[in-house]
């Protein structure tokens, strides 16, 4: 089930994508109202929703603004640097041995006043970076909860799916030795164009993932070169710190990323970016001076 959270009519409602349709229930009907109400309710609220979803009058997706699925986040997103081995590699700049990928997940954050929709307009803050760059990467939504996960039970926690584009401020990576600061820049963590309910995807380690830059193409991989699989992450994220419903991972980026090129490419003013990831969808947002 692909799940969607939009504007219409000033109102901001959730809903099932059915091909080129939006299924809403009534804002007045006894279902839930955000997706992380939808997340928190479990299976019940899920077949209840869909439920009256399917009795509700389609709207046509041209006719609304999907926003982030979820657009607020109650917590950071986190994200995982250096998930891909020919991420590492691009990188250090060469190939590398063995001993330079993790050997336990490296976990940063980004702010939740970072995320932005499909189709919204990302300002590229040329007051404080000229090294804004790109990232696809598969987005986990946690839907229970839970500490010390196991590995083998860490697929049953998962909600759903999305397409994340976390875009980087290299300059400031690099003046602030850290990843915070330069990765949480308000509109930096374009999310969408929905979420895809688990079922969807019996396997999140086989999944092809591109990013284009003005159509042409940047990245190209799948999840199966990941360092940490997505049980894996769940599991060591969760050994001393409670997941909670509604929580975001970022699983990494494969490479491609603009910064290593040769020269090295950064975004600008008037360029499209397309994270699309088969299975979820295509998220595509454009960058403007501010």
């Amino acid at each position: 089930m692909r799940l969607a959270t939009f504007a219409y009519r000033d109102t901001v409602r959730i809903g099932v994508v059915d091909n080129n349709a939006l299924l809403s229930p009534d804002p007045a009907a006894d279902t839930p109202a955000t997706m992380l109400e939808l997340i928190a309710g479990g299976e019940s609220a899920l077949a209840r929703f869909f439920a009256a979803a399917q009795a509700a009058q389609p709207l046509p997706v041209d006719d609304v603004c999907l926003l982030a699925p979820i657009p607020r986040p109650p917590r950071n997103v986190m994200c995982l640097g250096f998930n891909y081995v020919e991420h590492v590699q691009e990188t250090a700049g060469s190939t590398v041995d063995a001993r330079a990928v993790p050997e336990y997940p490296v976990v940063f954050t980004k702010n939740t006043t970072s995320v932005v929709g499909p189709g919204a307009q990302v300002p590229c803050h040329p007051d404080i970076t000229s090294e804004l760059d790109w990232e696809v990467e598969l987005a986990v939504v946690i839907g229970s909860g839970g500490r010390a996960i196991s590995e083998p039970n860490a697929l049953d926690h998962v909600f759903g799916y999305t397409v994340i584009n976390d875009l980087s401020a290299r300059d400031l990576q690099a003046r602030h030795q850290q990843f915070f600061l330069g990765k949480s820049l308000d509109g930096s963590c374009p999310m969408g164009p929905w979420l895809v309910t688990r079922d969807e995807i019996p396997d999140p380690q086989h999944l092809n993932l591109r990013c284009r830059v003005n159509g042409e193409l940047k990245q190209d991989s799948n999840t199966r070169h990941m360092v940490f699989s997505v049980a894996t992450i769940i599991a060591q994220l969760s050994w001393g710190m409670t997941l909670q419903s509604g929580d975001i991972i970022a699983t990494g980026t494969p490479s491609g990323v603009g910064f290593t090129r040769e020269p090295p490419e950064f975004l600008r003013p008037g360029d499209t970016v397309a994270c699309e990831i088969d299975g979820i969808g295509t998220l595509v947002n454009s960058l403007v001076a501010g």
